[in-house]
């Protein structure tokens, strides 16, 4: 992700390492992608290099923006996917770890063969915890005796 980077001039940029992070990405290259990838990558950083406008970027959300802005995202859409996928790429990432930090809070040594159904739920509950802090006992309590019994009467 660093070789995209447009500091310094794009100083960091290599061709190998974005083929390698494009391979990590089957489903959004394929074969013919990734060749068309390689020539797309030796224009990109000829154009960019050579443009003032692309001179004092800070980081990839600005990178991002003057390709939208200059609109050479159109021009170069496989390194724009790059780019988008190195963007999203920490957020997908925390959320995910997220995740797993709240299942070692629920599923604990006492609890160790709940079902995956109930794993589930409980695992929403607790991530969602502040949502349903707003959720008064009097409300769920109301909801169910609102509700229709289920069985029949005998």
């Amino acid at each position: 992700m660093s070789s995209l980077s447009p500091s310094c001039n794009f100083s960091a940029f290599s061709k190998v390492n974005l083929i390698n992070l494009a391979e990590m990405y089957p489903c959004d290259f394929d074969f013919d992608e990734k060749e068309k990838l390689v020539y797309e990558l030796g224009h990109y950083i000829t154009n960019v290099k050579e443009d003032k406008r692309f001179a004092n970027l800070s980081g990839l959300g600005d990178l991002a923006k003057m390709m939208v802005k200059t609109r050479l995202h159109i021009d170069y859409p496989l390194v724009y996917r790059l780019i988008k996928l190195s963007l999203v790429l920490p957020v997908a990432t925390a959320s995910v770890e997220r995740c797993f930090s709240s299942m070692k809070n629920v599923k604990t040594d006492l609890r160790n063969r709940m079902g995956d159904e109930y794993m589930n739920d409980s695992g929403i509950c607790y991530i969602e915890r502040e949502f349903l802090q707003q959720v008064s006992v009097e409300e769920v309590m109301q909801r169910f005796q609102k509700m229709k019994t289920r069985r029949e009467q005998l």
